[in-house]
């Protein structure tokens, strides 16, 4: 859609108090009108059915038709992009994830307590990632089908002559499946250790590495102070922390620290200054799905030292954000298609092993 249109949303939640909150929080943008509310699933799928909103704001915890049972059934009659409304206990990252990997393009936490401070804080998260997925060109493609799929060509890697040793990847918005397609490709032998920061709140990191190893052939698990960067072994990022790297009596290990106050946590940028300084050269940086630039200022970094930086194609990105901040900077090596990403890492490490 044209980026100035008005963009036709429907909120839909059981709460009163929750439908007129993000109702409001999403009209203070002069180029979002909601449409409708609904207090259901049910009453949600026939208003989407009728009116045919741009997007949907969709509680999990609902009567008569709760969230995920309402989400299955508009993926397959009404499909439309849908912002899942996520409680931050571990039931709600549960049920995220799994909204997740039924179709819905992301979410947007809220607390159980101090409810109306809690939601203030989301607005502009909210209002930025509504724009950003409905102007996504993959979200016109996979939901609309609006756009021919990409065909992948070969890919073509510049020539390394480097001994990796870390694999780090920054991802945000569409990241979880992102993540599911590049970590199913990564050999069992794989002879690098790889740390991911994935945007996402406390208690969500801990299961999404839980997923993301039930699809892997090395090692996944939620990162822990002390962790040691090491081949086979794939690392998250505690949510809600940000992640550094030391040098412990000759091993390089994996620290969990609340500072810097970033925007994100955990932040992308902080994990890759951080590998670019531990690391030096042997850093294979790659930057994924999500809005905003988080990344840019820590692959600045890793370039600096001599390090390798991937970035996704566009056109396989859930939102075009943080990859594209490291094109447009001029610092990506490689710019690669999501079903080909975690072949072209197994490659560049394999091939560069003396």
């Amino acid at each position: 859609m044209d980026s100035n249109s008005e963009i036709k949303v429907i909120v839909v939640d059981d709460s009163a108090f929750m439908r007129k909150s993000i109702s409001m929080m999403l009209e203070s943008d002069p180029q979002i009108k909601v449409i409708a509310t609904a207090r259901d699933g049910a009453e949600a799928i026939e208003k989407i059915k009728n009116l045919k909103p741009d997007l949907v704001t969709l509680d999990v915890e609902m009567p008569r038709m709760d969230g995920l049972t309402a989400l299955k059934i508009i993926m397959k009659e009404c499909p439309v992009p849908v912002l899942m409304v996520s409680s931050l206990t571990t039931e709600g990252a549960e049920v995220t994830l799994e909204a997740l990997k039924l179709g819905a393009v992301d979410f947007i936490p809220k607390q159980l307590s101090y409810v109306s401070l809690d939601i203030i804080k989301i607005k502009d998260e909210l209002i930025q990632k509504v724009k950003s997925i409905v102007n996504s060109k993959y979200i016109r493609r996979k939901i609309y089908k609006r756009e021919p799929e990409p065909i992948s060509n070969e890919i073509k890697l510049t020539q390394i002559r480097r001994d990796f040793e870390l694999v780090a990847i920054g991802v945000s918005t569409g990241g979880p499946m992102a993540l599911q397609e590049v970590l199913s490709k990564i050999p069992e032998n794989f002879p690098a250790g790889i740390v991911i920061a994935q945007h996402m709140p406390p208690n969500f990191t801990k299961l999404l590495a839980e997923r993301l190893n039930a699809v892997s052939k090395i090692e996944v698990r939620e990162a822990q102070s002390g962790d040691v960067v090491k081949p086979k072994l794939a690392l998250v990022a505690q949510g809600g922390k940000n992640l550094i790297f030391e040098k412990v009596l000759g091993e390089k290990v994996v620290r969990i620290v609340d500072k810097p106050d970033t925007l994100y946590k955990p932040s992308v940028d902080v994990m890759m200054e951080s590998a670019s300084e531990v690391f030096g050269e042997k850093v294979l940086g790659v930057i994924m799905t999500g809005m905003g630039k988080d990344g840019l200022e820590g692959l600045k970094k890793v370039k600096q030292k001599g390090g390798y930086i991937i970035a996704q194609s566009e056109e396989t990105c859930v939102v075009y954000g943080m990859p594209k901040a490291v094109v447009d900077a001029g610092i990506a090596d490689s710019i690669i298609p999501l079903d080909k990403i975690g072949e072209a890492i197994a490659k560049i490490v394999a091939d560069n092993r003396f």
